[in-house]
């Protein structure tokens, strides 16, 4: 007999510890797992233009060409990751039918299309204390009138490179590596704990 084997997403074991921060901090910080989104990483020249306005068509969207923006429709969005390269987000599990559609729409055109999905996770983090939150770790200015909706920033959490995404005035998502989310989530369950929240409440279990 074959055993079915059973998908877990990275921070799954965490659901339960976000659960009683959310109750602990009176909903002032929320921390969600975004499982198994699709994440294909896309690189093209923007000054090719009929290969731009085809992925335009194909995404919905005009892909951002200013630094550290998002462009988003209905279920997709680009993050700018440099002149040339962009994280395309989409609904978990469509990574295949995202990165063939990516690739048909490429072809004849110098490009690099690539599907980390599997390789990465996202976290949405929201709440009255979110900024202040995340704060305690990144070092770029998160202030709202500086970081704003449909801002992105390549950067680093406690040590651990991330991809930062402001979403809504009190809304971020955080993209990471499956190999240290856990280490980012353990990072905000302490940070929060150190912010005069219940430790008993949001602390794992005893060793």
């Amino acid at each position: 007999m074959i055993a079915e084997a059973i998908r877990r997403s990275p921070l799954a074991d965490y659901a339960g510890r976000f659960s009683a921060l959310f109750d602990a901090s009176k909903g002032e910080i929320s921390i969600r797992e975004l499982p198994f989104l699709t994440q294909i990483n896309l690189r093209t020249d923007p000054q090719d233009e009929a290969t731009m306005q085809r992925l335009g068509s194909l995404l919905g969207f005009a892909l951002p060409l200013s630094p550290n923006t998002v462009a988003s429709a209905r279920d997709r969005r680009a993050l700018w990751l440099g002149p040339d390269e962009w994280l395309v987000v989409g609904d978990p599990d469509q990574g295949k039918t995202i990165e063939q559609s990516v690739r048909d729409v490429l072809a004849g055109a110098a490009a690099s299309i690539a599907d980390i999905s599997a390789g990465r996770t996202a976290v949405l983090i929201r709440g009255d204390q979110a900024q202040g939150l995340l704060a305690r770790g990144i070092a770029i200015d998160l202030y709202p009138r500086v970081f704003v909706p449909g801002r992105c920033a390549q950067t680093l959490l406690a040590r651990a490179q991330v991809l930062i995404e402001r979403s809504d005035d009190d809304a971020f998502h955080l993209y990471l590596r499956s190999s240290y989310a856990s280490y980012c989530a353990d990072w905000l369950l302490d940070a929060a704990a150190d912010s005069n929240l219940s430790m008993a409440l949001i602390a794992g279990p005893p060793p």
